[in-house]
């Protein structure tokens, strides 16, 4: 496997220090360390580490240096179990286990003491930050965020000079924040964090980096200002009486009714007056906004349906205690209409404390009681994976039904393939392009192995469906929401993406699922959106006309144009084809499994880009400086 070359570069300006490695370091077996880990982690056999040695053989995700491993890059590949092996890797320098379900302590790591890149995000670990992580001297870059740690942030981390990134956000942090201003990049949001934020921090970073955080303060927005406690002094004359009310002091002068009353009616006079004026402004303020989003498009919507009584006996219902808020605070944000699709409107909704959320709103789904609704939200919202996108919470009214997702920032896979085209845009190359199949593939497949006993579907797989997240992966949204339409609906929203079968039976099903992968596979492929995607636009039956044009052996005018500016990716492309036509068989039958579909686009998955060198762990580092570099 070639290695990434930014990998590459960095094993070459090790092996420049390979002289100062101790001599009793090499009695540590590191094939086995690897082996011990799989064992532990790799349930489904993803990792095709078969051979005797891990540096020889070139294992996957393993790069080593004079017979030692120094990398290990092993991101979204569904490992499951604690890593607890991987700490007698003592001459580890970067570890990239991002995206996965691994759980457990990060104890072990602490042993690790070359380490210098850590990412960690996304996963399961539990327990508290290991303070003996501050001895690790040479550490750079710390990423733990999206976990479940709980515990203070090690104040010895002030001790590490050489830290550059600490990225801790949405976990179960408390206590105070070390003042680690020091730092080129930080983040602690969605914790449980309290007390008094330094001025270098608010200084340097922004206020994103540390909202949510209920028990944040300081001494300039955008916190609130620390409580000052001030000692309670004895009364220098206690009451020799202290059960009998105090007469007054001689000299003192009481107050009439009448003068009780005019000062309780002028107050009320000048909270009224006060109201008014607030009213006004605000008024005045939202009158200019809405014609401001009139000139520039962009819709601004209240969906709090009209707040009506049941909306005030409902609630917002949670699924996990990170970042929740209640429904005066969702009704109360900013909502800009993202796009109307098969269930509904979707908004992205801004909070008053900046965070983003996106909220869809039902619409024409089958009438369900309360109790049988919550199950099926239930179903949905215990799903975590990182290829999935998260429901955050849901909100039932008889008349309404909203469900509250992350928001994701960067578009849809449709956007990026069919938006723009023409001179000017940018093509979505082609290591680009089965990254996020490869992402969406996983997350498809999670989900038909979690409901396998129940053969649960996704039921509305299509490229406006995968949306990106801020790191640039592929992410299924609206799983389970097809279930909630009634049976004559289904032939109308699945559009393009319906398997034949269904044409009949009206059913949905993971086999049919595994057709409409076929079908965004081909969409892919070809560039082309499948027939009737949206009532307004023209589009193809695409697996007829692929078909119609491989029988006549005509395959190379299947591809995207787009994709033929690229050289040594045909053998790649028509590997994918083939995937996609056995998906898109007529027999529901002949279909593969989306495991097994998972698989096959490893099995092809490109190691050369065409703009150089490409590795699914592109992403890890949003900027690798030249003094990290130098530094190895």
């Amino acid at each position: 496997m070639a290695a990434p070359l930014l990998l590459l570069m960095l094993v070459t300006l090790t092996s420049i220090t390979t002289s100062i490695v101790p001599v009793s370091s090499i009695s540590v077996n590191d094939t086995e360390v690897l082996l011990e880990f799989k064992a532990l982690a790799d349930s489904h056999q993803l990792l095709n580490w078969s051979t005797s040695d891990a540096c020889r053989d070139k294992w996957q995700g393993i790069t080593c240096e004079n017979g030692r491993v120094f990398f290990v890059s092993l991101s979204n590949y569904n490992l499951r179990g604690p890593i607890d092996p991987l700490g007698r890797l003592d001459q580890l320098r970067l570890l990239n286990l991002q995206s996965n379900r691994l759980n457990g302590s990060l104890d072990a790591l602490s042993h690790c003491s070359n380490l210098k890149l850590v990412y960690l995000s996304s996963n399961d670990f539990s327990g508290s930050i290991p303070p003996e992580f501050s001895l690790l001297k040479r550490l750079l870059r710390l990423d733990l965020s999206n976990n479940n740690l709980h515990g203070q942030i090690p104040s010895g981390f002030r001790n590490l000079s050489r830290l550059l990134t600490l990225e801790l956000q949405n976990n179960i942090l408390t206590g105070p924040v070390p003042d680690l201003s020091f730092l080129t990049q930080f983040n602690v949001s969605n914790n449980q964090l309290s007390g008094e934020i330094s001025q270098n921090l608010v200084q340097k970073f922004s206020s994103s980096a540390f909202i949510g955080n209920a028990g944040l303060c300081g001494k300039s927005p955008p916190f609130s200002a620390c409580p000052v406690l001030v000692p309670s002094n004895p009364s220098p004359d206690p009451d020799p009486n202290p059960g009998s009310i105090p007469s007054p002091k001689k000299g003192s002068k009481t107050l009439s009714t009448g003068a009780i009353v005019a000062i309780v009616v002028g107050d009320a006079a000048v909270l009224i007056l006060i109201a008014l004026v607030f009213v006004a402004y605000y008024w005045r303020k939202y009158a200019r906004e809405a014609r401001i989003n009139r000139k520039s498009g962009v819709e601004k919507t209240d969906f709090s349906g009209a707040g009506t009584p049941e909306m005030e006996r409902s609630k917002l219902v949670f699924f996990d205690r990170k970042k929740q808020f209640e429904l005066e605070d969702l009704l109360r944000a900013s909502a800009e209409m993202l796009g109307k699709g098969s269930f509904g409107t979707a908004y992205k909704a801004v909070l008053d404390d900046g965070c983003v959320v996106a909220v869809k709103r039902l619409k024409d789904v089958s009438p369900l009681a309360r109790k049988d609704f919550e199950q099926h939200m239930e179903m949905i919202g215990k799903l975590r994976h990182p290829n999935i996108v998260k429901l955050r919470a849901y909100y039932y009214a008889k008349e309404e039904k909203l469900l509250v997702y992350d928001y994701l920032p960067n578009g849809s896979l449709y956007s990026l393939l069919h938006g723009n085209r023409g001179p000017g845009r940018t093509p979505l190359d082609w290591t680009t392009r089965i990254s996020l199949v490869l992402g969406a593939a996983r997350g498809l497949s999670y989900i038909h192995e979690e409901y396998g006993s129940l053969r649960v579907p996704h039921g509305n797989i299509k490229s406006s469906n995968i949306l990106l997240d801020k790191n640039g992966n592929a992410c299924i949204s609206d799983f389970g929401l097809a279930l909630l339409l009634n049976s004559s609906h289904v032939s109308t929203r699945l559009a393009g993406y319906r398997a034949p079968e269904q044409n009949e039976t009206k059913k949905l099903s993971q086999k049919a699922d595994v057709y409409s992968f076929g079908v965004l596979l081909l969409e892919i492929l070809t560039g082309k959106a499948p027939v009737h995607y949206h009532s307004q636009e023209e589009g193809v039956d695409l697996p007829k006309w692929v078909q119609s044009i491989v029988r006549e052996e005509w395959t190379a005018e299947v591809f995207d144009l787009e994709l033929m500016r690229y050289k040594n990716i045909e053998e790649e492309m028509v590997s994918m084809l083939q995937i996609a036509l056995t998906c898109v068989s007529q027999s529901p039958e002949q279909r593969p499994k989306m495991s097994e579909v998972v698989k096959m686009i490893e099995d092809i998955r490109v190691e050369q880009s065409p703009h150089g060198e490409w590795d699914e762990s592109h992403s890890v580092s949003p900027s690798i400086s030249e003094d990290i570099v130098n530094s190895y």
